[in-house]
């Protein structure tokens, strides 16, 4: 009687409004992290206001018979709702899709063919596009993620796509071959990230890491905002071009 009256005391959950002052830094933690899966059409506030409804409804949900504690719930059902909201956004028609890949393929071949990665003009005639053109469809993508779990869900299979996801905002796995597929993709990032110019690593640490807008880059790196876009819409398909081949 005594060890079911603690347990019930250990997983009892507290009231909603002090449940949500409590959590509050641990979904701006998760938002901060997961912000960095690279939708640009989604925000932190976006992410905070996903996090809280998964809390919302993870408080009405919680049974306590489950024998879990009410933290482990929660935070599942907070980061799950964030996840949700990433999916939502993924507003790429299928047709821009396909010329995603399309252009991700023959960026593969032409790597290959020249020992390192093609500078614009180089990428434009391949693409068999003038190089107006090449930039036209670098602005035509916007909404690009970051990663393609799609096509990392194929070639790790072993991988749940929540881990893919934790991969980016740093949270670590115990099981040991999710660690270690995990390892091998975290190396394939940033061998990719090598490859890129120094301009472009540039404008994704400023965008994702320091948080600023495509506009406030601009202004810092003295470019439009439309020069900006194409940079990090560029860099992104040659990050997605290797770590997919």
């Amino acid at each position: 009687m005594k060890e079911k009256l603690m347990n019930q005391i250990f997983l009892e959950k507290p009231p909603l409004e002090k449940l949500i002052e409590e959590f509050l830094p641990t979904i701006n933690y998760w938002a901060n992290r997961y912000v960095y899966y690279g939708m640009p059409v989604i925000s932190k506030e976006d992410l905070v206001s996903a996090g809280l409804i998964g809390l919302i409804e993870a408080y009405h949900r919680y049974d306590p018979s489950k024998n879990v504690k009410f933290k482990t719930y929660a935070e599942f059902r907070i980061k799950g709702a964030m996840l949700d909201e990433i999916r939502k956004l993924d507003i790429i028609p299928r047709s821009v899709k396909s010329k995603i890949s399309d252009f991700e393929e023959r960026l593969r071949k032409l790597y290959q063919e020249l020992g390192r990665m093609p500078e614009d003009e180089e990428i434009a005639k391949f693409m068999e596009l003038s190089l107006e053109e090449y930039y036209k469809f670098l602005e035509s993508i916007k909404g690009i993620t970051f990663i393609d779990v799609e096509s990392l869900k194929q070639k790790f299979p072993e991988l749940e796509e929540e881990s893919i996801f934790d991969l980016i905002a740093g949270d670590q796995r115990e099981d040991p071959f999710e660690k270690y597929a995990l390892k091998e993709l975290q190396e394939k990032l940033e061998k990719a990230l090598e490859c890129l110019s120094e301009k472009e690593r540039l404008v994704l640490a400023l965008y994702y890491y320091e948080g600023l807008t495509m506009k406030e880059i601009a202004k810092i790196l003295d470019y439009t905002e439309s020069r900006i876009s194409q940079i990090h819409n560029k860099a992104i398909l040659k990050l997605r071009s290797l770590l997919n081949k």
